[in-house]
């Protein structure tokens, strides 16, 4: 007998294979997401995922089972701190849907719930800690994967032990260069500025953050969608810089290998960008007291 989940801003589904690594069972799980791309790399890993399209349109008054579990990340780019200004925060246009969440919340009453979004101003944070009625964990996903992505918990599973930290770096997820395609490889001039996380600046307009090569003996800045315009994190390897590939995304948010297979590249940066980081929020799901089955159901 395993749990009912339902996950809002499901993204690619990066809670399912959390629940799955955490060894929590599952009997059905429900997903709002809107993003077509998004839906198909869930459905090609979790074909028995119940869709349920915009959150917005979700009612209380339908029928749901027992949900013994609430989850999600509502939109962050109103909150996010590398927004100039910060942004509108919770009155923003995507991180209002902050309130849909709260509102499915309130009206379902799941067993537990839990909530993931950026660091925001404090004002904020206060907010959301305050209508969830908990403060959040905050973890940074290097201590256990390649890359950087701090982030913001609020949950009310109990019991969560500390983390032991991996201590892992780019090298540790990369491809050999016999095994990337031409096409993610730059001929472009670079500079080479030492040994250090950002070793080289490849000469190319746009903004600075764009230019930035990554040493592989560092850990990866923060992965952010990839909506064009060589926003892709780049590493440096062989005396030549390129951009790192899908399959390392999925690498660095400790997704199994291929699991955004099946749709074009940008789906699967943008897939594994929006996502979480499989293995802290396993880690906090192996806290979840499953279900006990009866003697009859054994």
């Amino acid at each position: 007998m395993g749990i009912n989940v339902l996950s809002l801003f499901d993204g690619i589904s990066c809670g399912q294979v959390a629940l799955e690594r955490a060894g929590i069972e599952v009997d059905r799980y429900f997903a709002s997401e809107i993003n077509k791309g998004s839906i198909k790399i869930t459905q090609k890993n979790y074909s028995k995922t119940i869709q349920l399209g915009d959150v917005t349109q979700i009612s209380p008054t339908e029928y749901f089972p027992k949900i013994d579990l609430l989850i999600g990340g509502s939109p962050c780019q109103d909150f996010s701190q590398y927004k100039a200004g910060h942004g509108e925060g919770i009155k923003g246009e995507k991180s209002k849907l902050f309130y849909e969440y709260l509102r499915l919340l309130r009206n379902l009453k799941p067993t537990y719930f839990f909530l993931e979004n950026v660091p925001m101003k404090q004002e904020w944070e206060d907010l959301i800690s305050k209508e969830l009625g908990v403060n959040p964990i905050k973890i940074n996903s290097g201590v256990l994967a390649a890359a950087e992505r701090k982030r913001l918990y609020w949950t009310n599973i109990p019991n969560i032990k500390p983390i032991v930290e991996k201590k892992l770096v780019i090298n540790d997820i990369m491809l050999d260069v016999g095994e990337v395609e031409d096409k993610y490889w730059y001929d472009k001039p670079f500079e080479y500025v030492g040994y250090k996380k950002v070793c080289a600046m490849l000469e190319m307009k746009g903004h600075d953050i764009l230019k930035r090569v990554n040493h592989p003996d560092f850990q990866c800045s923060t992965l952010t969608t990839c909506n064009g315009g060589n926003i892709q994190k780049k590493v440096y390897q062989d005396e030549k810089c390129r951009k790192l590939t899908p399959l390392e995304y999925e690498r660095m948010q400790t997704l199994p290998d291929g699991y955004t297979e099946g749709v074009a590249d940008i789906h699967r940066y943008n897939g594994c960008g929006d996502g979480w980081t499989v293995d802290v929020i396993a880690h906090i799901f192996s806290s979840l007291s499953q279900p006990k089955k009866s003697e009859d159901e054994k």
